[in-house]
């Protein structure tokens, strides 16, 4: 298989949950794991919070939109599983993350505005404020759907990843990537080949995919050369992707 790529925990390692919890967070720091991702809207007073979900009842026992709460009352809010069942965790704050997660972490942070360019553009320019001035801009990564995020992003500075559902004119792909100097792209495995890897890593992108949990799935997006995994179970797909290389 060769050498295995970055793994990074999808909102902070899914599986032992909630979704960008304190409790996901040390659990996935209990095992390998090479980056953290997460989620994060901004909310009413302009602070950043670690939601996979701005319409806020679809992940917390809140209703209404994250960017018209308060985080006074966001905070008390509680985090549900993947039942959707309430659970004891309350909301995180990037600020939060950032203290706590270890220095070598690549911290990927994903923009989310529901249908909103401009609230997407203001979230992302409040994440380059936040971290301008601290020692972890260098390891902070902001991905988004949104190309106004992105070209946010980019313009300030940071390390930024168009997350894209689709192989379409990988070509105009990378022009506006170049353009706007975004570095790289996050393409769900079950589109990625080799002929595309190769096309956008040849345009000077980075190719990291969606989330993957099987072990199969994942030693096949690592063979087309991809420059990380996203993962829910970073450190139990570290092992099986070590296993199966030592047995290869």
């Amino acid at each position: 298989m060769g050498s295995l790529p970055p793994l990074y925990a999808h909102r902070l390692g899914r599986e032992p949950g909630p979704d960008s919890s304190r409790t996901a967070l040390r659990a996935t720091l209990t095992g390998p794991v090479d980056g953290l991702e997460t989620d994060v809207c901004l909310t009413a007073d302009g602070k950043l919070a670690l939601l996979h979900d701005p319409w806020l009842s679809g992940g917390t026992t809140l209703d209404g939109w994250a960017h018209k709460t308060a985080w006074s009352e966001l905070r008390s809010g509680r985090l549900r599983d993947r039942d959707r069942a309430p659970t004891g965790e309350t909301p995180m704050l990037l600020d939060e993350l950032l203290d706590s997660a270890p220095v070598a972490l690549t911290i990927q942070v994903e923009i989310k505005a529901h249908g909103d360019p401009a609230l997407a553009r203001a979230t992302a320019a409040a994440v380059c404020a936040l971290v301008s001035n601290r020692a972890e801009r260098e390891r902070v990564e902001v991905l988004s759907f949104h190309t106004d995020a992105c070209e946010e992003a980019a313009g300030s500075g940071m390390r930024t990843r168009l997350v894209v559902w689709a192989d379409y004119a990988p070509a105009a792909l990378a022009r506006w990537a170049l353009r706007a100097r975004v570095h790289g792209v996050c393409i769900e495995h079950f589109l990625l080949h080799g002929a595309l890897v190769q096309r956008l890593q040849g345009h000077g992108l980075s190719v990291s995919t969606g989330t993957i949990n099987d072990p199969t799935l994942a030693g096949r997006a690592a063979a087309l050369g991809v420059d990380a995994i996203t993962t829910d179970r970073p450190a139990a797909l570290h092992r099986e992707l070590a296993a199966a290389s030592l047995a290869a």
